[in-house]
């Protein structure tokens, strides 16, 4: 049978920002419609190396998408040359089952990720935000400088990061690629301070990001921790916001950003306001008024890597990208 086999670079290419937030939304009110289904995530960690091996399989009934993603997670010291996430995702023919695709997922994840952030942002956030703060400095961080830029008019950011240097770098590059003003902070509260848009990507196991630096007014893309005992906000920030995520079935099992405040008694299973698929079908009632704190906990869905995979192989067949192998 042949295969169509395409890179990094390719993906990169098949999937601008704009392009996966349109397919992101439709996967978001796929999945809150139950037209999309996926499994809880499955992780096993691998032995001495601190990394964890995830299969994400998923399908999207409404662009009839079947597909794998095979990732691994380590998160590697400066001095090699692999991303913390790595791997690669298998579409398939949900009518015969047969294989029609592999593909990189390096780059899949990174847009996905960062699109669903911004479909979370043009729901929730303020329309005249424009002050965008990003809490990490690695790949999602500059995927999600994307992302926020396409959805809201940001005139200026502010990076942090636990390593100075690399929020320098981060900065430096995003300075080429954009006219938007770009400072480095020191500190989380100075990064914070009157941000209307906050992205938090980073590995904190801990919080880094407290409630009480909030200001009235702010939106919240909580996207690096996907663990339930793991978390980047303190309680105080949950308590504080109105909260959504994109499946209420993962965030109950594994959100220590939800989990967590709701062991300590500090909210309850009702703070969860609803999906951002609800939101956009208007099922669930999003910002409400200016000074509301509203928070999109993001734990990343196998359903958004099929519909992005299949968003991807549309396009290869369409502009004749990539290699034909058979397997």
């Amino acid at each position: 049978m042949n295969v169509l086999m395409l890179n990094r670079q390719q993906v990169k290419e098949l999937l601008p920002m704009r392009a996966c937030m349109d397919v992101m939304a439709k996967t978001f009110q796929a999945y809150s419609r139950g037209e999309a289904i996926q499994p809880l995530r499955s992780m096993m960690k691998v032995p001495g190396s601190g990394g964890i091996l995830a299969p994400m399989p998923g399908y999207d009934g409404a662009s009839q998408a079947l597909a794998v993603k095979l990732i691994t997670v380590f998160h590697n010291e400066d001095e090699t040359k692999f991303d913390s996430h790595q791997g690669l995702v298998v579409l398939f023919s949900a009518k015969h089952g047969n294989p029609l695709a592999i593909m990189d997922a390096i780059e899949i994840t990174a847009i996905r990720t960062a699109a669903a952030s911004g479909v979370a942002t043009e729901v929730l956030a303020r329309e005249d935000a424009s002050l965008l703060t990003i809490l990490g400095s690695g790949v999602q961080a500059k995927s999600h400088f994307s992302a926020i830029t396409e959805a809201r008019p940001i005139q200026s950011v502010r990076i942090w990061s636990r390593t100075q240097k690399h929020a320098e770098k981060l900065a430096a590059e995003l300075s080429k690629l954009s006219s938007i003003e770009i400072t480095v902070s020191n500190d989380v509260r100075t990064a914070v301070a009157d941000a209307h848009i906050i992205c938090t990507v980073t590995a904190a196991e801990e919080p880094i990001l407290e409630g009480a630096w909030l200001s009235p007014g702010t939106h919240i893309n909580a996207v690096g921790s996907s663990m339930a005992k793991r978390r980047e906000l303190d309680s105080e920030a949950v308590v504080n916001s109105k909260l959504y995520v994109d499946s209420r079935e993962s965030a109950t099992n594994e959100a220590g950003d939800f989990l967590i405040p709701l062991s300590e008694d500090a909210v309850s299973h009702e703070h969860l306001l609803g999906e951002i698929g609800e939101v956009l079908d208007g099922k669930a009632q999003g910002r409400q008024s200016p000074e509301e704190i509203t928070l999109f906990k993001s734990l990343g869905m196998a359903v958004e890597d099929v519909s992005a995979a299949q968003y991807i192989y549309s396009q290869a067949l369409e502009k004749d990208v990539g290699i034909w192998v058979d397997i």
